[in-house]
């Protein structure tokens, strides 16, 4: 079983823009299903058959935001559908060289956005970017040899859901329990509505995400 959930905030109202992602993730316990939020077109293939061709048969939730249907970043080779695999995690560096001291970790669409705005400043200090395309089962085995060899001083988490939706309060449980981390929050604050109908308050919204996470990286 795969569904296919539209989710993504795109300033299309609360029933546009919200699968509620975190309701899923509350129920996850002792391996009953998988919770995903591919960013990429060869991601969403190597899941699918993935999926597919696993001997262990459980449900598989989705995330598939429409905006990503005809996005540029979204776009793959032919090369990375034909050898490549699903990656639970994607990990790359942006700014200038040397060794990041810190790391933000986001899931699905936003990644396109904040790739963008970091691609766009000028001096940006080095920081990684960490894709969670596997919310669960959470890739603990993974991100915890992303964590060894970084030695980061910071731990960010970016999403564009307010703070009690989305996959914040979840990363973090898991973060905590894992590694003893916590995660600092950037996003939407706490709300009754997963989104506001105004394009324009949207789009405010967005870029006051954005800007306080760029905001944090440039700070010593």
């Amino acid at each position: 079983v795969v569904m296919l959930l539209p989710h993504g905030y795109e300033g299309q109202g609360p029933e546009h823009s919200s699968a509620r992602l975190e309701r899923y993730l509350q129920v996850c316990a002792e391996g009953n299903m998988l919770v995903c939020y591919p960013s990429m077109s060869c991601q969403y293939f190597h899941l699918l058959r993935r999926q597919g061709l696993s001997s262990i048969k459980r449900p598989l939730v989705m995330m598939t935001p429409k905006s990503l249907l005809r996005h540029a970043g979204a776009a793959c080779s032919v090369d990375s559908i034909t050898n490549g695999r699903f990656q639970t995690i994607i990990s790359e560096q942006f700014g200038g060289e040397g060794k990041p001291k810190k790391v933000v970790f986001l899931t699905g669409k936003v990644y396109h956005e904040v790739a963008h705005a970091l691609s766009a400043q000028k001096d940006c200090p080095p920081v990684t970017v960490v894709r969670l395309e596997q919310l669960y089962p959470f890739p603990a085995e993974e991100i915890e040899a992303l964590l060894e060899k970084g030695k980061y001083k910071e731990y960010l988490w970016v999403q564009e859901e307010p703070e009690n939706m989305g996959a914040f309060r979840f990363i973090n449980h898991c973060f905590l329990d894992e590694f003893g981390l916590t995660l600092d929050y950037f996003g939407r604050p706490i709300s009754a509505s997963t989104a506001t109908g105004s394009a324009k308050r949207h789009a405010y919204e967005q870029t006051s995400i954005l800007e306080a996470l760029i905001k944090q990286i440039y700070e010593a």
